[in-house]
């Protein structure tokens, strides 16, 4: 089996009904992050990201666990043969978490168990958190002695607040799926055996929306976050233009008025 094989083993991609399924696969491992399944994974949001049949992303993970995060047992061995870190959140975490965030596209998580550390930051750079009863959210840097990467210290202060965002990242305590529905950490909680349907439904319906929309509001949320309401009226007026000379634009707009139910092809 070659290098390929294994990462393509490790990271599955799927494409159906316009979405384009990602699926960590270490089951044994929690869905851990070796340096060759962080390769799979950014060159599988990249590949979603540039292919213009795929109007939706689902991000999952097999067996019992979402993903646990750096794999620990290869992180020991660079500390001990001197490589540290390896350049490994320059090199994966962040090119993967731009990726997620930035692409012209909604992507939604399918939070199966426990999402650690990194893992945690993957679900939550995602647009939808879809969990299961059975899922856990960790924000495990500090035990280990780490800060946080991957876009935690930027998504997780906007999703539940920054006070709430210090005392997650700074004590570590695990969240249960009902205590992170009531902090804004997910969509949706559903029943265990329910996670991947119902986030495959909701990925479906996404992709059959007016993704050209969806891709300026993506943009518009997280220029207006930083910037200040005039500069955010500027661009949503930017925006707003360009939707308005989409076909999807004019095809829902004639339909409103024949009472009809818009169909858009993301154009």
């Amino acid at each position: 089996m070659t290098a390929n094989d294994v990462a393509d083993d490790e990271v599955r991609y799927e494409i159906g009904e316009g979405v384009a399924t990602i699926t960590l696969n270490r089951p044994d491992a929690m869905n851990s992050l070796t340096t060759s399944m962080k390769s799979a994974l950014l060159a599988a949001v990249e590949r979603a990201r540039d292919d213009a049949s795929v109007r939706a992303v689902l991000l999952t993970g097999q067996g019992r666990g979402f993903c646990a995060g750096q794999d620990l047992r290869e992180h020991a061995e660079h500390l001990e043969s001197g490589r540290g870190l390896d350049d490994t959140v320059r090199r994966h975490y962040n090119p993967i978490v731009r990726t997620l965030t930035t692409m012209d596209k909604p992507v939604v998580a399918a939070v199966n168990g426990v999402a650690a550390g990194a893992g945690a930051a993957l679900a939550f750079a995602c647009d939808f958190r879809v969990a299961s009863v059975k899922a856990k959210f960790a924000m495990a840097f500090t035990g280990i002695g780490l800060a946080p990467d991957s876009g935690a210290s930027w998504t997780l202060q906007r999703l539940v607040g920054p006070a709430r965002a210090r005392e997650l990242l700074l004590l570590g305590d695990a969240v249960d799926a009902g205590r992170a529905l009531e902090l804004g950490l997910v969509t949706r909680v559903v029943p265990a055996g329910e996670v991947l349907t119902v986030a495959r439904e909701l990925a479906v319906r996404l992709a059959q929306g007016p993704t050209r929309a969806y891709a300026a509001t993506r943009r518009a949320l997280d220029y207006a976050a930083t910037h200040s309401l005039s500069e955010a009226l500027d661009l949503e007026a930017e925006l707003q233009d360009e939707c308005a000379a989409t076909a999807d634009h004019a095809a829902a707009t004639k339909a409103f008025l024949n009472k009809e139910r818009p169909r858009f092809d993301g154009r």
